[in-house]
């Protein structure tokens, strides 16, 4: 019998779920932190934890792509 999301992949997804996960937290702890005047240090931060969650949402995306659990869109066709 065929394994139809075999182990390694399942695997895969699951780090890169945590790996999003905590690129997730790691921006809302900058902006419990966030001064509020912001210098252009905070902003070159800000931009840097962002990039690195988006990195582990499209790593995480392709994860599941590659376990077989692709997803349609799933914005609403109602505007």
């Amino acid at each position: 019998m065929t394994d139809l999301y075999p182990a390694a992949d399942r695997e895969i997804l699951r780090q890169t779920a945590a790996a999003h996960t905590a690129a997730a937290r790691n921006v809302e702890a900058f902006l419990r932190r966030l001064p509020e005047v912001p210098d252009p240090a905070d902003i070159t931060e800000y931009a840097n934890l962002l990039t690195r969650e988006a990195q582990t949402l499209t790593d995480r995306e392709a994860a599941a792509d590659a376990a077989g659990l692709t997803v349609g869109s799933l914005e609403s066709d109602h505007g």
